[in-house]
């Protein structure tokens, strides 16, 4: 009995030690996270293995892991840019990314856990400046702003491209004019607006009119070919089939035989 104390003692040392060892090895990786191992005295980063995936992870206490997000992430930009006339254009774009899981391992090697404001970033403004720098305020006020979004896209693809950064979209938010250009420009577009409002009543009236013109000169020749065409013979032989037709009606009807203009006869009712 009075051995066990001291038998007890060291065994609750060593218990207390590998909790301690056990809690500092022990590494959980959460849903969307892949980890990067260290090996402190076999060679640093490992580069040339899968990364650690989601779950529960032991490792060496003397090694680290450094856990990174790999789902989809958006980073939100707000920028000034120079038009192609030098005007300072206020640009806010979202850029939707993730760094490639298969290659994170040199990304946190060569990059670092600061890759998004080392790379990312760096490489959004100046594909926004580049491209911007095409364009008029007009253009990028109106008419352009998806070309310009797909530009931005491909320029910031090109430069992220070999720096383990998988790049999935570019969306231009809100382009901020200068208020004196966005007015001119509003101002511009109302009265061309105005103006193609006022060519279409123009077309359509003249299309009306050109309507109006070719119905009546269509019953101008319909009424000159059928006065050309009745002559005297034909109303005479007209005028007879009329009195024919009459004569066999069962009405009372007197019928003078040649007594109308140009012998045509005079039909005269019972009443």
């Amino acid at each position: 009995m009075e051995k066990l104390p001291k038998i007890a003692f060291p065994v609750i040392i060593v218990a207390v030690v590998l909790i301690v060892l056990l809690s500092k090895s022990a590494v959980t990786i959460g849903s969307g996270q892949a980890g990067v191992l260290y090996k402190t005295f076999d060679g640093g980063v490992v580069t040339d293995e899968p990364p650690l995936n989601e779950g529960f992870h032991i490792v060496a206490p003397w090694n680290k892991v450094f856990i990174y997000e790999v789902r989809q992430q958006e980073q939100l930009e707000k920028m000034n840019v120079l038009s192609s006339n030098g005007l300072d254009i206020k640009l806010e774009a979202s850029v939707w990314f993730q760094p490639k899981y298969d290659q994170l391992g040199k990304l946190h090697q060569e990059k670092s856990e600061q890759y998004i404001d080392r790379v990312l970033l760096p490489a959004i403004r100046s594909a926004a400046r580049s491209v911007v720098g095409r364009y008029t305020p007009e253009q990028l006020y109106s008419s352009k702003r998806d070309a310009i979004q797909q530009e931005i896209f491909e320029e910031t693809q090109k430069i992220v491209e070999g720096q383990y950064i998988q790049l999935n979209e570019v969306l231009v938010r809100d382009v901020t004019l200068p208020p004196t250009i966005k007015d001119a420009i509003e101002r511009k577009l109302k009265q061309e607006q105005e103006s193609l409002e006022y060519e279409f009543r123009l077309v359509t009236a003249q299309k009306e009119a050109e309507k109006v013109i070719i119905e009546a000169q269509g019953k101008a020749d319909a009424n000159r070919i059928l006065s050309a065409s009745l002559t005297d013979k034909i109303l005479q032989d007209k005028g007879i089939e009329a009195t024919v037709k009459l004569s066999e009606s069962p009405n009372s009807k007197v019928i003078v035989i040649g007594s109308g203009d140009s012998g045509m006869p005079i039909i005269l009712g019972n009443q």
